[in-house]
């Protein structure tokens, strides 16, 4: 290779994983990603069409053992444990029969003569295979110096800032551990006024332990010989501020807030996380996935494509809700279906007019495409009447029954 290191790449590192903080940032991408709709779509210019077969069902279906969002959230945790992700397709001839998500321990990139690349696939029970890259779905995270994988130089997953927060974040939680014990270590003294031996002095502790184990009220009683000497013990756990900082520097490094790992996100915040975290990762998808289960000619010539598509309106109140649909039915670019899809209605069937696409002259009026060609062939039709008769002026509107 040109930078000197053989294309052998050892996976993979998840000592991170260990960490709270880490894992509930990574399942709050995981959880965004299982709301994609992947799609088989055709592009002709501005246009795109939805189209069924089998690389569909396949989508839909991705193997015998995975639902989408299954398969899903397995691609993504692999991305974020090894930066890479290997996704294997099968075929019978020329037809798309499942989509394996691969958990290799090894891999190695080859070249033969004529500059075909093939990957070469070891498994934690020692299994090998060798396929070419073409044929596998990768997909990589900070894909940045290394010709071939994810990560840093050696196709690892690149943790070394990140382990310093961790580490710091490590030493906080072991010091409040140390604090909540030394709460209950030893809280106080008892002092004897008088001069005891060892022998007495060890009578005298067993005799305060039992009224310790007796004592049911709070209450213990002592002599004259005994005083009770309180330690003044002031513990200082972590201050908010420090947490926070701890917390958000780790967060940071995978672009989650602490809004959204807490749940308690603004629209602005949640759009925010969208566009950096989550939207790259769906670009990723969609070319990787496109580049592997299409030819250059299918892709290119015919406008074949695989796109993850992710509801825009999850995170829309239900007046911007309103206001987006009512902007949609004014230039007819939305269903009956979609409508009632958005507001949280069923569908209807094609026969109730599910799949009409709706047109409202004004942002207060919605009708159905059908229903506005009925209401323009009657307005022709009282056009035509109103031609054949007397222009008389009689104070009444001829055409009152034809809707503006």
């Amino acid at each position: 290779m040109l930078n000197g290191y053989a294309p052998i790449f050892s996976q993979f590192g998840s000592d991170i994983y260990a960490s709270d903080v880490v894992q509930q940032a990574v399942n709050c991408i995981v959880r965004e990603m299982k709301k994609l709709q992947p799609q088989h779509v055709r592009r002709d210019g501005n246009n795109v069409v939805t189209v069924s077969g089998n690389v569909q069902a396949v989508l839909k279906q991705p193997n015998a053992l995975m639902t989408t969002t299954d398969f899903i959230e397995k691609v993504i945790w692999q991305l974020f444990f090894n930066y890479n992700s290997f996704i294997l397709p099968t075929w019978d001839g020329n037809t798309l029969t499942g989509l394996y998500p691969l958990q290799p321990t090894n891999v190695e990139f080859l070249q033969d003569a004529s500059g075909e690349y093939f990957v070469k696939l070891r498994f934690r029970n020692m299994y090998e295979g060798t396929v070419k890259y073409s044929d596998l779905i990768h997909v990589r995270y900070n894909f940045s110096v290394n010709e071939f994988m994810g990560g840093n130089q050696y196709g690892q997953p690149d943790h070394d800032a990140l382990l310093k927060s961790l580490e710091l974040n490590n030493t906080m939680l072991q010091g409040v551990g140390k604090a909540l014990k030394s709460s209950f270590a030893i809280n106080g003294v008892v002092k004897y006024n008088t001069l005891i031996d060892g022998a007495k002095t060890e009578a005298a502790l067993n005799e305060l332990t039992e009224r310790l184990n007796r004592n049911e009220n709070g209450f213990m009683p002592l002599d004259m010989k005994g005083e009770f000497i309180p330690f003044q013990r002031q513990i200082q756990m972590v201050d908010p501020s420090t947490l926070k900082f701890i917390d958000e520097k780790i967060l940071r490094h995978f672009g989650v807030p602490l809004a959204i790992l807490t749940g308690d996100y603004t629209k602005a915040q949640y759009e925010a996380f969208f566009q950096k975290t989550i939207e790259p990762l769906i670009v990723s998808l969609n070319q990787a996935f496109t580049k592997a289960l299409f030819s250059t000619r299918e892709s290119n010539g015919f406008g074949n494509e695989i796109v993850f598509y992710h509801n825009q309106l999850d995170f829309m109140t239900m007046n911007e809700k309103v206001q987006f649909l009512q902007f949609s039915a004014s230039v007819g670019a939305i269903r009956v279906n979609e409508i009632r899809a958005a507001t949280g209605y069923p569908p209807f069937t094609d026969d109730e007019g599910g799949n009409t696409i709706v047109m409202s002259k004004n942002y207060g009026s919605i009708e159905s495409v059908k229903d506005m060609d009925l209401n323009k062939t009657k307005q022709q039709e009282g056009d035509s009447d109103a031609g054949t008769e007397n222009n008389t002026d009689d104070g009444n509107d001829s055409d009152s029954d034809i809707p503006d």
